[in-house]
């Protein structure tokens, strides 16, 4: 008697610590698709999590993931300037801002949901032009979204609250940018661990001190904009080789 009841609490404390395999492995399938990376790749990996999810909409995991391929399925038409890029971009950052609402629901004390819901916000803005999304109400929203990442977590992936809240004030349009603001977060990023390694914030610093202008500025800027160029993505080495013409 007593070892089957050991045996049937041993089943129940394995049922609430271990993953449910019948949630784990479609979402297994989705996330192998995404570390592949490439646009086909995402696409299917979207599909992968919009299929479980259609069955299961009240999974936390699945609800950030799908938002975050969908983000980055976004940014890579927009890399790649395939010809419906900014269809895309508007399509899947919507999207992702679905997804990424619906994880900030399920769990508001995680930072994935906020955080992917303001990248996505990004990206759809990239499709729709960025004065589109502020009719739609959308800059309050992306603020409050990542300034919860920040207060949560602002190390959460790579400190990537940080570097979003500097483009976010050094992008908007006269007379909402801040550019002290910018700044302030992308000298704060920049005193973290992953700034050396990160190619778009590098970018984004040198093209705001660029902006700033003083010959200062423009010698920082064109130390970093030089790294991007012998070492980034073709993204931001041709990005950073506009910015370094600038300054000549």
């Amino acid at each position: 008697m007593n070892k089957s009841f050991l045996a049937i609490a041993l089943l129940l404390v394995t049922a609430i610590i271990s993953p449910n395999p019948v949630f784990a492995e479609p979402i297994a399938d989705a996330d192998a698709l995404y570390e592949q990376g490439g646009m086909a790749n995402l696409l299917n990996a979207i599909n992968l999590y919009e299929r479980f999810l259609g069955e299961n909409p009240d999974i936390f995991e699945a609800n950030w993931k799908c938002a975050r391929a969908c983000r980055e399925y976004g940014e890579a038409a927009k890399k790649d300037q395939v010809d419906d890029w900014k269809r895309i971009c508007a399509e899947y950052g919507k999207k992702g801002m679905k997804y990424g609402a619906k994880a900030r629901e399920i769990d508001p004390g995680h930072p994935a949901g906020y955080y992917y819901f303001g990248l996505s916000v990004g990206i759809y803005s990239d499709g729709t032009g960025i004065l589109t999304a502020l009719k739609e109400g959308l800059k309050d929203k992306t603020q409050m979204n990542f300034e919860k990442v920040y207060e949560l977590d602002k190390m959460y992936d790579d400190a990537g609250s940080i570097l979003a809240l500097g483009r976010f004030w050094a992008v908007l349009p006269w007379p909402l940018y801040d550019k002290k603001k910018a700044l302030a977060y992308y000298r704060e990023f920049q005193r973290t661990a992953y700034f050396q390694s990160s190619t778009e914030g590098r970018v984004y610093l040198s093209e705001l001190l660029i902006g700033l202008s003083g010959d200062r500025n423009n010698a920082e800027a064109e130390g970093l904009l030089k790294q991007v160029v012998e070492n980034g993505e073709p993204y931001f080495t041709h990005w950073a080789q506009r910015l370094l013409n600038k300054i000549k």
